[in-house]
């Protein structure tokens, strides 16, 4: 068995910020959105999603990709939304497997309220910390990450 290739002194400290750091990134935008708007994050990633396309429906396998989650979850998830009326599931014309989530009036409300108090904790804690040089420079390493792993299976 070969000797795995160990992290140098630099890039454990790199990896280390960066889980460190991405850690609570993700414990307070979670915090925030619970406290003031009763979502979690990952809720708040389906209605962001559905806002952003055509008809403020997608179909729930494309949803799920979309939203980084397994369709078990985003089941799950999207049941607790159309229980707080924000989101509402239905089939698909033409299709009788299929199930469309389509975003409510009321789910576009409550998104639009918490997304002017999510970016401000977004950039209070990330872009407004980060040279703008830097930003990009994470930008571009997520992307190449993203384009490595691959879409989610």
């Amino acid at each position: 068995m070969s000797e795995p290739r160990w992290l140098d002194a630099a890039q454990q400290r790199d990896w280390r910020a960066f889980v460190d750091g991405s850690a609570r990134l993700g414990e307070i935008t979670e915090r925030d959105l619970k406290v003031k708007h009763g979502l979690s994050i990952s809720e708040y990633e389906i209605l962001v999603r559905l806002s952003e396309a055509p008809d403020r429906r997608l179909r729930m396998a494309e949803l799920a990709e979309n939203a980084n989650q397994s369709r078990s979850r985003l089941s799950h998830t999207c049941a607790r939304l159309e229980s707080k009326g924000l989101v509402h599931r239905g089939g698909c014309p033409g299709d009788k497997r299929g199930v469309f989530a389509h975003l409510t009036e009321e789910g576009f409300q409550a998104l639009d309220l918490a997304a002017r108090d999510h970016v401000e904790t977004v950039r209070d804690n990330f872009i407004d910390v980060i040279d703008p040089a830097d930003l990009e420079a994470v930008g571009r390493a997520f992307d190449a990450v993203l384009r490595h792993i691959g879409a989610r299976p």
